[in-house]
């Protein structure tokens, strides 16, 4: 069990690779299945399809990021804002530490694939969502506790601040460069997110240095 477990993580982890690298289309199981050493008739042990496949790879995405917003936005010795911060700034580092290569592989398959893949893009849409509503809440934090102006929707902010960050993560890509994440960030903690009018500028946290999942 153990053997075959491990099998089958290879598999989605070099799928992942293949995914941000490639793309899904041209991401071929041949080229997978080389690259994992792996023999045809063990993929289709565990996956009986490419879409079945590509769920899961992106499934196992989903829940390292879940893990990494879980201790982020859940260190409760920090403030609200504070813990958003850490939330953006592990995830800069960890994609300056890949030197702005492959982003979020969320963001670079629903790109690719929400006009191509009805369930795929069901999927992605779903992640983003969930992503999402945990910023809401964060954020909700903020609000009720005076760090954030009482009359700014956390809902829309928390769209806002999804939003922004993916493409900021596509701006970075092509500028192969963190410069457009920070640039984003700064406008967001500095303006957005203002404090109650008269407090002054938002203050901004010391940076996290500990990576975020991609």
């Amino acid at each position: 069990m153990i053997r075959k477990d491990c099998t089958r993580n290879m598999l989605l982890e070099v799928g992942r690779r293949a995914f941000l690298e490639r793309g899904y289309a041209n991401s071929g199981i041949e080229a997978i299945l080389n690259e994992a050493g792996v023999p045809k008739g063990s993929f289709y042990h565990y996956f009986s399809s490419k879409e079945e496949f590509g769920l899961q790879v992106v499934e196992v995405f989903a829940q390292q990021c879940e893990s990494w917003i879980d201790e982020a936005l859940g260190d409760l010795t920090l403030s609200p804002l504070a813990r958003m911060r850490k939330y953006f700034e592990g995830m800069v580092d960890s994609l300056a530490g890949q030197g702005c290569r492959n982003g979020c592989l969320v963001g670079r398959l629903s790109q690719e694939m929400a006009d191509q893949n009805e369930v795929l893009r069901q999927r992605f849409e779903s992640i983003f969502s969930a992503w999402t509503d945990r910023l809401a809440d964060c954020l909700r934090e903020a609000r009720d506790g005076g760090e954030i102006a009482a009359d700014l929707d956390v809902r829309d902010l928390a769209e806002f601040c999804m939003n922004g960050w993916q493409g900021a993560i596509l701006r970075a890509k092509t500028a192969r460069s963190t410069v457009p994440l920070r640039i984003f960030l700064g406008v967001l903690f500095q303006h957005v997110l203002r404090p109650r009018s008269g407090d002054g500028p938002a203050r901004i946290e010391p940076r996290n240095e500990q990576p975020g999942p991609f």
